[in-house]
């Protein structure tokens, strides 16, 4: 795959400063005007001024130039615009609305956690010491971007622009969305039928399901509000998850244990229909997850007007 990761997002927020507090509690590294770092991805979230939350850009790395000859030619054919020039290829998804930016990049390698023993019937791998888990006390770091979650107003138009026009996988379909992938991750993007375009959320990884509980707690502490869904596990991408929401309104995820798909010729899309769709355990899926609060206001424009 020339393709080979999603490797940052630019959101627009209409308060910069509440929302940049917000993803610096959430463990991202501040470089400054907005501008925030995971542990092994470098620069791959940038805040920005907005009348209404959105999703600004959204890029991702490929192997070479070649490639961008490759995408801007398959973008003419599905009569989409783009901006070349020497290392990028710059389009617009008319569904989601969101500029995609694929650069020539080189892969970034992530250094493997220590493996952490489990304990389980008849094999004690862990015999008269603590769980790693219950001992680690530094601050949750998220490790890379892994996915964003897109509403298109012509989700079949924004699945072949992904899909046709710049070279993204199909990994699993349910009615109105498709997961779709850009690296060896179950999804990098999942783009859903919606009334308008709008960001659901970001998704972050962290190194396994303790990390997400024990970050997750910190940023409930004093912050109730901002719990969304959670602790669980997916069907689709099989990760651990948890959401918790931003002053703007956007969902942000921590995920562990996602689905990792190396060879394509071994994985066979499936059409979902049932709830394991959407998550395999957990707590019942809240309504604002399906349905954001705000997006009546969004619809209308109150956002806009404030």
């Amino acid at each position: 795959m020339a393709l080979h990761r999603l490797a940052r997002i630019t959101i627009g927020v209409p308060d910069v400063s509440a929302t940049a507090a917000y993803y610096a509690d959430f463990g991202l590294t501040a470089l400054g005007d907005g501008r925030f770092a995971s542990t092994d991805g470098g620069e791959q979230l940038k805040i920005v001024p907005a009348g209404r939350r959105r999703l600004e850009e959204l890029v991702v790395g490929t192997d070479d130039t070649d490639d961008l000859a490759r995408i801007g030619a398959a973008l003419d054919r599905l009569d989409v615009p783009c901006v070349r020039d020497t290392h990028s290829l710059r389009a617009v998804d008319p569904g989601t609305q969101v500029t995609v930016t694929v650069e020539v990049q080189a892969r970034v390698a992530q250094a493997a956690p220590a493996p952490v023993p489990y304990n389980a019937p008849g094999r004690a791998e862990r015999p008269d010491v603590r769980a790693p888990g219950v001992l680690r006390e530094n601050t949750v770091r998220p490790r890379r971007l892994g996915h964003v979650v897109l509403g298109s107003t012509d989700q079949e138009a924004s699945q072949r622009f992904f899909t046709e026009g710049l070279g993204f996988k199909v990994s699993d379909l349910v009615p109105g969305a498709a997961f779709l992938r850009c690296s060896t991750d179950h999804h990098n993007v999942l783009v859903q039928q919606a009334p308008l375009a709008f960001l659901h959320h970001s998704s972050w990884q962290v190194d396994d399901v303790d990390e997400i509980g024990r970050a997750a707690t910190r940023m409930l502490e004093g912050h109730p509000e901002r719990h969304v869904w959670g602790l669980g596990r997916h069907h689709l991408g099989s990760n651990f998850f948890w959401y918790l929401k931003d002053p703007a309104g956007n969902f942000s995820e921590y995920f562990a244990d996602m689905d990792c798909i190396v060879d394509d010729h071994l994985w066979t899309p499936r059409v979902w229909e049932d709830v394991r769709a959407l998550y395999n355990w957990g707590p019942p899926v809240p309504p604002s997850f399906l349905h954001p609060e705000d997006l009546a206001a969004l619809m209308t424009g109150a956002h806009d007007a404030n």
